[in-house]
């Protein structure tokens, strides 16, 4: 339920976590980005009291998040967010570049609880029906372009790949996996969560040989089957060898990314570039909720107050700031 327990290893083995890895294997036109993911994901999931399988599903949607945001060439933010009818109602990642991240996610408590109790609470459980959206905002004077993807009762992996196998057209494949690393403690053991993902591409010189095996029948009418066409063997072994991709090898601190990325192709030759460092930052200040609050009207202020004050907290990352009325207000 929540993923694979890693035990602690010595500190000199471990890899560098909270990292971005790009990577390219020439001979396969593949290129792709290893996400390894430790005290950020730790930090964001921990600052919540979620139960086990939302805290999962939501690092999923954090490793998600990373490895699409980025490869933004410019400054600007990748937003992930859900909306279903499932027990998780919403999940919204938000990542700025170069490499801060904040999330948090809403769910309704009894029916998390009913699925825990009755062995539904896999991510497609939780998620429900819905959509996923992906949008990339540049800032204030730049239009934002948003792709949508259909939810259906299954995990992020299978929404990535429909969004870009219905969207961009990118023969792509995404593994991810969340799980707790435990270590002892002085009362007994410590959680720790951890998370790490791999993004795979086939991006040919030839945009011929990037056909995707099954193509979207777009305006075709309903019941058209999509059109098959053949497969490129490259695209075919680097699918397969992503496939082989364990959840352990994903998160285990004892395997860095780059050995990850050897054991895969070092047949065909793989590069790997500088790594990016990613952490988990919350945009949120007392100036920016103090002219959040001075938006809204003195009778809506009025009716926020609370044994004498005003308390906002930010739902990312549970920060908590305490206002006087008149402060609030923009008075004295």
């Amino acid at each position: 339920m929540s993923g694979p327990a890693i035990p602690e290893r010595a500190p000199a083995a471990r890899s560098a976590d909270d990292t971005i890895l790009p990577f390219a294997v020439e001979a396969l036109d593949l290129r792709g980005r290893v996400v390894r993911l430790g005290p950020a994901v730790d930090t964001i999931l921990r600052s919540h009291a979620y139960p086990t399988p939302v805290a999962k599903l939501l690092g999923e949607a954090i490793v998600l998040t990373v490895m699409l945001g980025s490869v933004l060439k410019f400054e600007g933010r990748f937003i992930l967010q859900t909306q279903t009818d499932g027990p998780v109602r919403m999940l919204v990642v938000d990542f700025r570049t170069p490499g801060n991240v904040r999330a948090c996610a809403r769910f309704d408590k009894e029916r998390v609880a009913a699925a825990i109790a009755a062995g539904r609470d896999a991510p497609g459980d939780l998620l429900g029906h819905g959509h996923l959206a992906m949008t990339i905002d540049q800032g204030p004077d730049t239009s934002r372009y948003q792709g949508l993807v259909a939810l259906e009762g299954k995990d992020l992996e299978h929404a990535a790949h429909e969004y870009f196998l219905r969207s961009e057209q990118i023969p792509t494949r995404v593994r991810i996996a969340v799980g707790e690393e435990v270590s002892a403690a002085p009362n007994g053991s410590r959680h720790r969560w951890r998370a790490g993902g791999i993004l795979l591409q086939f991006l040919p010189k030839d945009p011929n040989r990037a056909q995707q095996a099954d193509l979207d029948p777009g305006d075709a009418p309903a019941g058209t089957e999509p059109h098959a066409v053949p497969e490129d063997d490259a695209w075919r072994e680097g699918r397969s060898l992503v496939a082989t991709v364990q959840d352990d090898e994903l998160i285990d601190p004892t395997v860095s990314a780059e050995s990850l990325l050897y054991r895969l192709f070092h047949q065909r030759g793989v590069r790997v570039y500088r790594s990016r460092p990613l952490a988990a930052v919350c945009s949120c200040s007392r100036d920016g909720v103090t002219a959040m609050l001075r938006n809204f009207s003195q009778d809506d202020r009025d009716h926020m107050v609370e044994n004498g004050v005003i308390t906002v907290t930010c739902e990312f990352c549970s920060a908590t700031y305490v206002f006087e009325p008149d402060e609030a207000a923009g008075v004295g």
